[in-house]
């Protein structure tokens, strides 16, 4: 297939690229720094210079490559700038989204997260509704959840990823990652809420699975959800960070994911299963 990957060059990006190209796939990787197009050229594909939110730009490259497939991994992460990544989602995604439906390409699949969900006791299952009635800050990542996946729905054959909280080479958890500074510091409290991972890996390989994945949104997340007093001692340990202090207390939505879906229906099988052994294996592995 001929496939379309914006945010070529990010966290997943860079590990998705590579096994697209191998599985024979031709590949244009989107990126807007134009430092990044080596990388990209050098795992085989082509590099196009694009913002996501130049709108005329991104109708017209997508328009000229015609492609199969979009995968959309768009994210503004880095500096841990969460109003930047939902202006993202929701204008970035809308003109993919307009592009695609423009170039008549026939499957959307897009990046979104396991965290939306309406709080609730369980690991939510993906037809527990998403939390509209959160209050701020919480809204405004739920508001850019929202939109991105009402607009990759207006795409008939899609496939909505709901990763969990991603670690490995390149996130927040990596070495040198924001989180891991934090954990460093003693900033991070352990508390009861809890979370849903996914080594960044597994997330890769999912997109590429998706491929052939029925229309809808499914949960990619690690087969253990876990409360902050349970996996946030094993981080802290694996990075060789002091022991973190307790705090009594639950963030919204904090329930994590079940993956029974992607398992059962869609056959996934996480290389990670679960952080208790990936937070040590990806720590001592090479960041990137």
């Amino acid at each position: 297939m001929k496939i379309f990957v914006a945010g070529a060059a990010g966290v997943i990006g860079r590990l998705l690229l590579p096994r697209l190209v191998q599985a024979g796939h031709e590949i244009i990787g989107m990126t807007h720094r134009p430092e990044r197009k080596p990388f990209i050229q050098a795992v085989g594909a082509k590099s196009v210079v694009v913002d996501a939110y130049e709108r005329d730009a991104i109708l017209s490259v997508i328009e000229e490559e015609r492609p199969d497939v979009i995968i959309h991994q768009l994210t503004s992460l880095s500096n841990w700038d969460l109003e930047e990544n939902a202006r993202i989602r929701i204008e970035g995604t809308r003109n993919l989204v307009d592009a695609a439906k423009a170039a008549n390409v026939s499957r959307f699949i897009a990046q979104s997260i396991s965290w939306a969900y309406e709080p609730g006791d369980l690991p939510a299952s993906e037809e527990v509704p998403l939390d509209v009635q959160a209050p701020l800050p919480r809204k405004s990542t739920i508001d850019g959840i929202v939109a991105l996946e009402e607009a990759v729905a207006e795409v008939q054959n899609h496939v909505i990823l709901r990763y969990g909280m991603l670690y490995g080479p390149g996130t927040w958890y990596d070495k040198k990652g924001v989180m891991a500074e934090k954990v460093l510091q003693r900033q991070v409290p352990a508390t009861e809420g809890i979370t849903s991972f996914l080594h960044v890996e597994d997330a890769a390989n999912a997109a590429m699975l998706a491929l052939e994945w029925p229309s809808g949104p499914v949960n990619i997340v690690d087969n253990e959800p876990a409360a902050g007093i349970q996996w946030l001692p094993v981080y802290a340990d694996a990075l060789q960070a002091p022991s973190p202090e307790y705090q009594a207390k639950i963030d919204r939505g904090a329930r994590g994911a079940s993956n029974t879906k992607a398992i059962n229906e869609y056959g996934w099988v996480p290389k990670y299963p679960t952080w208790r052994s990936g937070f040590a294996q990806s720590l001592r592995s090479r960041s990137y």
